[in-house]
């Protein structure tokens, strides 16, 4: 093994940094919001309640990864942020196809409009980023 491939290449310079902190961010939301939800009222809407907590889980682990960086941290967190964009527009279209499968509102819930529309932006800019700094880490 070279001193090249033994050093991790960073995933958190530059635009990696903001990724991590806006990871960092809804890690907090997803994850508080679904705790209390489901601790006071899981009976009210499980599934909805659920998926935040999924969503809180697979944003930690980005986060991870990204800290963790090297490139098969690199390839894990673009495999989540596929994921993740595919459960935001799955969850995003089933809340506006049918409404009453969900009595309260998720983390992707009208493709996360309640969080400012970061859930769907987020892991397209992740997305974005991990495959840039792949032709950047590449040597």
């Amino acid at each position: 093994m070279t001193a090249v491939e033994e050093k991790r290449a960073r995933l958190i310079t530059g635009p990696g940094m903001l990724l991590v902190w806006f990871y960092g961010v809804m890690v907090v939301g997803a994850v508080s919001r679904s705790v209390y939800q489901i601790a006071t009222d899981f009976g009210r809407a499980p599934l909805a309640y659920s998926l935040s907590a999924v969503a809180g889980v697979v944003y930690g682990f980005i986060t991870y990864t990204l800290i963790r960086g090297g490139e098969r941290a690199r390839r894990a967190a673009l495999v989540c942020c596929a994921a993740e964009l595919a459960g935001v527009l799955v969850v995003g279209t089933w809340t506006l196809a049918d409404p009453s499968a969900f009595p309260d509102a998720t983390v992707w819930s009208d493709y996360g409009m309640g969080y400012v529309f970061i859930p769907v932006l987020l892991p397209l800019s992740a997305m974005y980023w991990l495959r840039r700094s792949r032709t950047a880490v590449t040597p």
